[in-house]
């Protein structure tokens, strides 16, 4: 639906004013989605988002400040949600022996066994974006690229 029917909103000041509504309701609208279909495992979309982080590492560990650099949410505290899934034994920390400021957390068994149940199911928010067509999708990621400079 056309985001000026969406949000019942006639006039826009201009196509960028436009833009940047539709760019932060359809951003919303999909955190939404995923959200919900998080609610099932009992995790946040920014745990998930740590997870997946720790899976691309495995079996290296990764610093909580390597975590920050890569989150999609930058204003998540990383080293609580690191906390929250270490006390769901989805990962594990230790301090680091070369830095021993620094903490190294790991993916468990249990974190990698529950991303591989959700992929499986992980259809929820792609079967959203079946819409487009995949030259669409591609068109879609290089302008979102080109927008971020």
């Amino acid at each position: 639906m056309e985001i000026g029917k969406e949000i019942k909103q006639e006039k826009f000041r201009d196509e960028y004013q436009k833009l940047v509504i539709n760019v932060f309701f359809t951003s919303n609208w999909l955190g939404a989605i995923h959200a919900c279909s998080l609610k099932a495992y009992g995790i946040s979309p920014q745990q998930f988002n740590l997870l997946r982080i720790l899976r691309g590492q495995h079996p290296k560990p990764a610093t909580v400040n390597l975590l920050i650099d890569r989150m999609l949410d930058k204003n998540s505290n990383a080293s609580r949600l690191v906390e929250k899934l270490r006390l769901k034994k989805l990962v594990e920390r230790a301090t680091c022996q070369d830095d021993r400021r620094a903490v190294n957390v790991v993916i468990t068994q249990k974190g990698l066994d529950m991303l591989e149940e959700i992929d499986k199911h992980d259809e929820t928010l792609t079967k959203e974006l079946k819409n487009l067509t995949v030259k669409e999708a591609e068109q879609l990621n290089t302008l979102l690229d080109k927008l971020r400079g």
